[in-house]
């Protein structure tokens, strides 16, 4: 996947544009001619299609080079429009909409047919987001639609925080990206399903953690799904993006290493070489005798670093990458789930 860009079929004269209310309406207008626009949220930039539109969703595919049958998240401008596109809202999806929306949650549910077959990829449910990013907000609103928005990044690869990023992904892929500035939170919505019982199941960790929806819907009404932290078969179908494929990758091979910072250091002491980065806690680096690049000491910073820390790994030239494992708890599980699948599942306890 990493050499898509170099066989690029798309050629569109991108627009950077800003978060501008003159910029804004300009984007909303391509949005409603069925155009694609990279575009700001709380969580990740987004790559922003008409959700009822087959044909523009489609042109979300073809610009990510992603996978048809990997669901899109819908976002919607207000609490109320989920009833025109979902035929179900359980009890625990209504006290976790109260709890945390507008934010960094999404809620799968069965879809009404209004929602085309491309836009949930191939599923009767879909997963539905109310962002609290203003400019996403508004965006929304002057288009008149929902929008189907995955992160505005080429498929694998690192997820973008700026609309620079963006830039370098999509340039000449898309109509144009709006810049509203840095994304607060640096990680992907979290996103959940409900069991027939209620019973709410985490599919993806995010900012929004699983032990945050145990609080509203109590301890026993919320469990971790496998693919969380397990390798999930190509062939298997899945509800939410991310579970199923390999991720947020760099170009270089990524091991996270679980252990102390002493054996961390002695490991990669016997795996040096030139080529060689080690990704490690601000805390770590005084006196880290190698290469390396630092991601933040508390998970929120972790999760805002990521991705930026995973992308400049391919302007520093790493051919290896050697990962301290993140704690596992709260936001660190969403980390986790991110550099999991940056590394393959390449995981070695030291």
């Amino acid at each position: 996947m990493s050499n898509i860009k170099e066989h690029q079929t798309m050629n569109y004269d991108t627009q950077m544009l800003s978060s501008s209310e003159e910029d804004i309406e300009k984007a909303a207008a391509l949005l409603r001619e069925g155009k694609v626009v990279g575009i700001p949220t709380e969580t990740v930039y987004g790559l922003a299609a008409d959700a009822l539109n087959s044909t523009a969703v489609s042109e979300i595919f073809k610009a990510k080079g992603r996978p048809q049958d990997n669901p899109l998240i819908v976002h919607i401008g207000e609490f109320s429009d989920i009833y025109k596109y979902v035929t179900e809202v359980p009890e625990n999806a209504d006290k976790l909409a109260k709890a945390f929306w507008p934010g960094p949650l999404t809620m799968v549910l069965p879809k009404r047919d209004i929602i085309p077959m491309t836009t949930s990829g191939g599923l009767d449910t879909v997963g539905i987001r109310f962002p609290v990013h203003p400019v996403a907000r508004e965006i929304i609103r002057r288009s008149g639609t929902a929008l189907a928005a995955p992160s505005a990044n080429l498929s694998g690869s690192p997820s973008p925080t700026t609309a620079m990023h963006v830039y370098n992904d999509m340039n000449g892929r898309i109509s144009a990206i709006v810049d509203g500035g840095d994304c607060a939170v640096g990680v992907e919505s979290t996103v959940v399903s409900f069991d027939k019982d209620g019973r709410v199941r985490l599919l993806r960790p995010g900012f929004v953690s699983l032990e945050d929806i145990k609080g509203i819907v109590g301890e026993g009404n919320a469990v971790c799904a496998k693919g969380v932290t397990e390798k999930i078969s190509d062939g298997e179908k899945v509800l939410s993006p991310g579970m199923k494929y390999k991720h947020y990758s760099p170009k270089a091979n990524v091991t996270i290493l679980c252990g102390t910072i002493e054996q961390f250091t002695k490991y990669v002491s016997a795996h040096n070489g030139d080529r060689v980065c080690s990704m490690i806690f601000d805390s770590d680096a005084n006196g880290f005798p190698f290469k390396y690049i630092t991601y933040g000491d508390t998970s929120e910073k972790q999760a805002r670093e990521l991705f930026a820390v995973l992308r400049s790994l391919d302007d520093m030239g790493a051919e290896q990458v050697y990962a301290r494992c993140p704690e596992q708890t709260g936001v660190g599980l969403a980390v986790y789930n991110r550099l999991l699948r940056a590394a393959g599942f390449e995981v070695v306890n030291l």
